[in-house]
């Protein structure tokens, strides 16, 4: 079985009730339930929430595959991570260990359901572990210093032998937009990623994530010119 898992809490610092919040007149939620939905090999979708106001939302999208997983609200703060969440969850169901867990960002609307089953055809024909989606950027890097002290250090590149774009391999960015590994790899390593790893490269635009204000004006123009 192939389970789509979509965590979705209540408090957001940024965006108060950031999830269901509309964009391109659908809640945010919705645009990665749909992409699931709509998945061909997606079996089930869980949508993992403390929230009773979400949870009437997503209700209400009536998708015949998905379910909503009430959330210990220990594992929806602002400090818990999304692995606790997907090991709860792991741990009350009756998923098999061979069973394909895809762990999905709800604030990545861009991903689309053939996405999903490209990257499912890909991860089926590796022999990797597990898998994230991720673009290629091919801007050179500098490493920032946290600690204040002075001097930067280039990450992907020797400034003084630059090399011409077409020539840069560049780097592969996560876009968190969806993660692929087995319930047993999750459960035994508690991580969303382990073993083998590979990534299935997206187009760029979908790298856009809703955490600020101003983010939701550059997704919104591209939900519209991409739906």
């Amino acid at each position: 079985m192939n389970i789509a898992f979509i965590p979705v809490r209540g408090g957001s610092k940024s965006i108060p009730l950031k999830n269901i919040k509309p964009i391109n007149g659908k809640p945010l939620v919705y645009w990665t339930a749909y992409a699931a939905q709509n998945a061909k090999c997606i079996d089930k979708i869980i949508i993992a929430t403390d929230s009773e106001d979400i949870k009437n939302t997503v209700l209400g999208f009536n998708f015949n595959k998905l379910e909503v997983y009430d959330r210990n609200p220990e594992n929806a703060s602002d400090t818990a991570s999304t692995e606790s969440v997907m090991l709860e969850y792991i741990n009350k169901s009756d998923l098999k260990d061979d069973d394909l867990f895809f762990l999905i960002q709800a604030t990545s609307p861009l991903l689309k359901s053939e996405h999903i089953d490209g990257m499912f055809n890909a991860f089926s024909k590796s022999n990797a572990d597990s898998m994230f989606t991720g673009v290629v950027e091919k801007q050179f890097k500098w490493g920032v210093n946290i600690n204040g002290k002075e001097g930067l250090n280039p990450v992907n590149y020797d400034y003084r032998n630059r090399p011409r774009r077409q020539d840069f391999e560049g780097l592969i960015a996560e876009t968190g937009a969806c993660y692929i590994n087995s319930v047993n790899n999750i459960k035994q390593y508690k991580c969303r990623l382990s073993g083998k790893i590979s990534f299935y490269e997206l187009p760029a635009y979908t790298s856009y994530e809703l955490d600020e204000p101003v983010d939701w004006i550059i997704v919104e123009e591209l939900l519209k010119s991409n739906s």
